[in-house]
């Protein structure tokens, strides 16, 4: 008797078990996190240059994670040397250019449509993730097809909106987030995940350093209010620092393409945010291909490794 209540208690503490689910959660964490910020660069659009929108945000990101990152990232700056070229594409991919893109975009598209094409991420992580040699499973594979249904039928029909040049950004966007989320599997077992996210947060901002010059000369800067600053102060802290430790950890512990399956939530979380905060239209057909989005969530998020 104490045997099996000894196997069944090492059963249900199991690390096989709480990993999946750990990992499932922090990418729902930082998919809900980062549809508002789909819906802070519509807010800015008028207010805040896009490349001074992303520069601010990193620079505010970067003060929050430096108080823990900082001491680890130069501990373990021999490693980051040894790996330099995989820390400079993922600063490059996933802090100066992948923001950028997603603000620019917000200038003329809605936030909706931002948050439907950004959806479309996780098959290029799937497609990545296979031509690396990993199976991903019949299920992951409905799961994924399903949800990219619904996204497919939104963008065509359900918001009733063409195709602008914002949605052009926006596919750039999406192909650098799916390219960092996929390189990510390639970050170093022994570099921790604060001193890669400060060291990508300062690399990328120093990336960024010559077009926010460039912006400030040409478009000049912004007037800080709480319109503008308490958006910034949510993007560099939730959207960047939050938000990205949370994915990176979610991708360690799941891979790209189980995490890519729950980012498509994230059209449904930007729809109904861009719904209450910018009274921008939903209907009935937006609710069904949400219907068929959280379908294949559930049923490509739920299958074994």
């Amino acid at each position: 008797m104490a045997q099996t209540l000894k196997t069944a208690t090492t059963t249900r503490t199991s690390p096989r078990t709480a990993t999946p689910v750990l990992g499932l959660a922090l990418a729902l964490l930082a998919t809900v996190v980062w549809s508002g910020s789909f819906v802070t660069s519509r807010g800015l659009a008028d207010s805040v240059p896009p490349v001074q929108h992303a520069f601010w945000r990193w620079v505010v990101a970067l003060a929050v994670v430096a108080p823990f990152g900082a001491r680890q990232a130069w501990r373990q700056r021999a490693l980051i040397r040894r790996h330099l070229r995989f820390v400079l594409l993922a600063s490059f991919l996933g802090v100066a250019l992948y923001n950028t893109l997603v603000n620019q975009a917000g200038l003329t598209t809605p936030a909706a449509n931002m948050g439907m094409i950004m959806a479309a991420s996780p098959v290029l992580m799937a497609v990545y993730e296979r031509a690396a040699g990993v199976r991903l499973g019949a299920r992951r594979v409905a799961g994924l097809l399903t949800a990219c249904a619904g996204v497919l039928l939104l963008v065509g029909g359900g918001t009733g909106a063409s195709f602008s040049a914002g949605d052009v950004w926006m596919v750039a966007a999406m192909a650098s987030f799916g390219s960092y989320s996929a390189l990510l599997r390639r970050r170093p077992a022994e570099l921790t995940g604060t001193a890669f996210l400060f060291t990508t947060f300062l690399l990328g901002t120093l990336m960024l350093l010559p077009a926010q010059a460039a912006s400030l000369a040409l478009q000049g800067g912004f007037t800080p209010t709480p319109g503008t600053v308490l958006p910034l102060l949510y993007v560099g802290i939730a959207s960047s620092a939050v938000a990205f430790f949370a994915w990176n950890r979610a991708i360690a512990l799941v891979g790209p393409s189980r995490a890519g399956v729950v980012y498509y939530l994230q059209p449904v979380c930007v729809a109904l945010l861009s719904w209450a905060l910018l009274d921008e239209p939903t209907g009935w057909a937006q609710a069904g291909c949400m219907a068929l989005i959280l379908g294949g969530v559930v049923l490509g998020a739920g299958a074994r490794r």
